[in-house]
């Protein structure tokens, strides 16, 4: 376990994170954590909390976590949609091995709309991608 703790600490939210300046430097050798900002990894926004003025150095080491924080995001949903693959061949089996007549009744028609807009969704971006790459001056 580490002995030093961070200058701060970003709580994650949905869209973002609260950032605290971290405080180990006080009479009592207590952890103090005051939030200095929001952060909204959407649209980029870096608000100050309450009267703090940010200075160069926090926006700086905040931009830096907000472009991480977008990294880890995209590899996640990328990992995500492998596992959604995972989940579809692991469905097919469940099918063809175990699904009684009950089980089918309750899952076909949500599962075949689902496939059905997915295909749909996966062969219109696939034909923009081939229009594109023969013509790149073509609208997509």
């Amino acid at each position: 376990m580490s002995v030093e703790l961070p200058d701060f600490y970003f709580r994650v939210r949905e869209n973002g994170a609260f950032v605290f300046r971290v405080d180990t430097e006080n009479r009592q050798r207590r952890i103090d954590m005051t939030q200095i900002a929001v952060v909204n990894i959407r649209n980029g926004d870096i608000k100050p909390h309450g009267d703090h003025r940010l200075s160069r150095e926090e926006t700086e080491i905040i931009r830096d976590w907000m472009a991480e924080r977008r990294d880890v995001l995209a590899r996640r949903e990328i990992d995500d949609i492998f596992r959604a693959i995972d989940h579809l061949n692991l469905t097919t089996h469940w099918v063809q091995s175990r699904a009684s007549v009950e089980d089918l009744d309750e899952v076909t028609d949500s599962l075949l709309l689902a496939m059905h807009d997915l295909r749909s969704a996966l062969v219109r971006k696939k034909a923009d991608a081939l229009i594109k790459a023969r013509d790149p001056q073509a609208d997509g």
